[in-house]
């Protein structure tokens, strides 16, 4: 793993629009902030190699490395990445009404972790109005009150970061892709810090093929002069091609073709649409409302799932081999995407002597995404 720090990550990330806002470089220490969605330099810093840019998933990421350390074994380029078994679920009888997205998965299994004492509080993202909004929750009712997906990125990992400088630990996170990237860089200890302690114990990750521009998407809504709190966002399936945004004032449906101008630019060249380096990951059953895809990938994350079916917070059932395909169809196509946009960039395998690159990976897991 190549290691720079705050001037490299500013000339690289930030100053290439790459910044996706995950908030992996805030609270660190006192050099970087984020503000409304914006992740900003207070003060510059002179050390040569620094957790920051260790920790960002959109600098110098050496996927063979994260995959080799979090799952034992190089990154292979398999389409939805290393697992042990794929379900669909929803929340059980244990788990109280809430506006769940879907099926509620993922609030049942922060909550059985809660209630079982196997994590000590979790970092989860709620809103504030119309922002997304961060927080540390330490009970089922709390984690409750951040049902929903938000589809705007949120510095989550800020709070990890701030959280852990407290003496916080067993966190568990709810992270999008890259936030779980972040999260595995930072398990490794990059800059070998000698009183290093991980502060997270369960990493549950959501399936994302984009995250919006918060500030960006506050001003959509303000041009077609939508009003009220959001309720609930949502994405359906093709042919739609809409943005659902539902607020306290009504429902509206915006056309994807103007919302994906507000996309970050570093959301075209993340190669995992289902969070592979998570312990279990959560996103929607194609075509079935209520349920939702329930990827486990760790021993940790099979136990949870099997003690949240045991206590009934989780009912769990076989998905469709076809819809299986079409998931890992769908998530190989955006490794292929990302890896032709960060090539066209020249920002994966960059050579030493042309600069940094974005990300690193073999040459054979190239030629199984791209063949």
């Amino acid at each position: 793993m190549k290691l720079f720090a705050q001037t490299q990550l500013l000339e690289d990330v930030q100053g290439k629009g790459l910044c996706v806002g995950c908030g992996a470089c805030v609270d660190l220490c006192p050099y970087f902030t984020t503000y409304r969605g914006k992740t900003a330099m207070l003060f510059p810093c002179d050390r040569e190699t620094g957790r920051c840019f260790a920790y960002c998933p959109k600098a110098e990421v050496d996927y063979d490395a994260v995959y080799q350390f979090r799952t034992g074994r190089p990154f292979q380029g398999t389409p939805i990445g290393p697992h042990i078994e794929v379900f669909k679920a929803r929340a059980g009888e244990k788990q109280t009404e809430c506006s769940f997205q879907c099926g509620g998965t993922v609030t049942a299994l922060i909550s059985c972790a809660l209630d079982n004492k196997i994590i000590n509080g979790a970092v989860l993202t709620g809103s504030d109005e119309r922002m997304p909004k961060p927080m540390l929750v330490r009970t089922a009712d709390q984690a409750q009150q951040c049902a929903g997906s938000k589809y705007s990125a949120s510095p989550t990992l800020a709070v990890m970061n701030k959280e852990a400088k407290r003496g916080v630990r067993k966190m568990g996170i709810v992270a999008t892709p890259c936030q779980a990237t972040a999260i595995a860089q930072m398990k490794m200890n990059p800059t070998d810090k000698e009183d290093f302690e991980d502060p997270v114990s369960l990493v549950i990750g959501l399936f994302c093929t984009w995250a919006l521009d918060a500030r960006k998407l506050e001003a959509l809504l303000e041009e077609k002069g939508i009003q009220g709190t959001i309720i609930k966002a949502d994405v359906p399936p093709p042919p739609a091609e809409v943005f659902v945004v539902e607020t306290d004032q009504g429902v509206t449906e915006i056309p994807l073709s103007e919302v994906r101008k507000i996309i970050p630019e570093g959301c075209s060249i993340c190669p995992d649409m289902t969070s592979e380096l998570a312990d279990i990951s959560v996103g929607q059953v194609e075509g079935e409302t209520g349920y939702n895809t329930l990827i486990v990938r760790t021993e940790k994350g099979a136990e949870l799932v099997k003690m949240a079916r045991s206590q009934g917070y989780l009912v769990t059932e076989n998905l469709d081999g076809d819809k299986v395909h079409n998931l890992a169809q769908a998530s190989g196509n955006k490794k292929k995407r990302a890896l032709a946009q960060a090539q066209e960039k020249g920002l994966l395998n960059t050579p030493d002597d042309a600069g940094r690159a974005a990300m690193r990976m073999s040459q054979d897991a190239l030629n199984k995404i791209q063949p």
